[in-house]
């Protein structure tokens, strides 16, 4: 374990150091989000200006809520971006390297990439939870802050996990792409109460694709409007399940993978 904590040291390392070395990038990258995230909240503003409150969530809330989900996916985007490589890799043999090096594969493949573009995410989020706790009155302590930063852990292993399931369809499928943007484009329906949504989609994204448990649910947690014990013990569920299944069709995608050489 401390072997594999020192190469992502030194991965880490690396990828701080070709971001400070090319900042013109990085600010490009994290200006692109933060013009696409403010759009996102100016349309917001917009719709509120016509109606006090949507389904009972005020604008403030729906800030929060908004600011809430771009906390574990922006970590999601951050650390694991270079699963979304995964069926191009197969395509070109480029899973021979990984299996050559007595390394995790896996490992291997996620710590190769930095995606610094999520920084746009990850300070939008920051931003309006700083904005939008002192307004809703949230009261801020041990416990609201250790829960509302566990959500966020899990709710990135949520994104992380489907994104390995659909990219991993990539070892049977030729074009696996339109599949991992159509399931993890589902999570944007929990930038929004799901409970404005029609009765199927909110079964979908709370059972089927668990992106309820990323932010809508830990968000009305947070706001005092639902117990947490239960939703917290859905989320360690949900994670459990698709980390285990996650992973196991990786492996299973590996065995059955032929080299282009081969």
């Amino acid at each position: 374990m401390k072997r594999y904590f020192d190469i992502y040291l030194k991965f880490t390392g690396q990828h701080l150091k070709r971001m400070l070395q090319y900042r013109s990038d990085f600010l490009i990258g994290a200006g692109s989000f933060l013009f696409m995230q403010g759009s996102g909240l100016l349309f917001m503003v917009l719709v509120f200006q016509q109606i006090p409150d949507l389904n009972g969530w005020t604008l403030t809330e729906m800030m929060f809520l908004y600011g809430y989900f771009q906390l574990p996916r922006g970590l999601d985007h951050l650390l694991t971006d270079n699963i979304w490589l995964i069926p191009q890799k197969v395509r070109r043999g480029d899973i021979d390297r990984y299996l050559l090096r007595p390394i995790n594969p896996l490992f291997q493949l996620i710590i190769e990439r930095f995606q610094i573009e999520a920084f746009g995410e990850l300070i939008v989020g920051v931003a309006l939870m700083v904005i939008t706790i002192p307004a809703l009155n949230i009261e801020v302590n041990l416990m609201t802050v250790s829960l509302g930063l566990l959500f966020i852990i899990l709710g990135s292993l949520i994104y992380t996990s489907i994104k390995l399931i659909t990219a991993s369809i990539g070892f049977w499928v030729i074009n696996s792409m339109p599949i991992m943007t159509t399931i993890y484009n589902i999570a944007d329906f929990s930038k929004y109460p799901t409970t404005i949504f029609p009765k199927v989609i909110q079964w979908t994204v709370t059972y089927l694709v668990p992106f309820a448990f990323v932010s809508f649910l830990p968000a009305t947690v947070l706001l005092n409007r639902a117990d947490g014990s239960g939703i917290l013990l859905g989320s360690i569920i949900a994670v459990a399940i698709l980390t285990i299944s996650a992973y196991r069709l990786w492996v299973l995608g590996l065995k059955s993978y032929q080299s282009v050489g081969s």
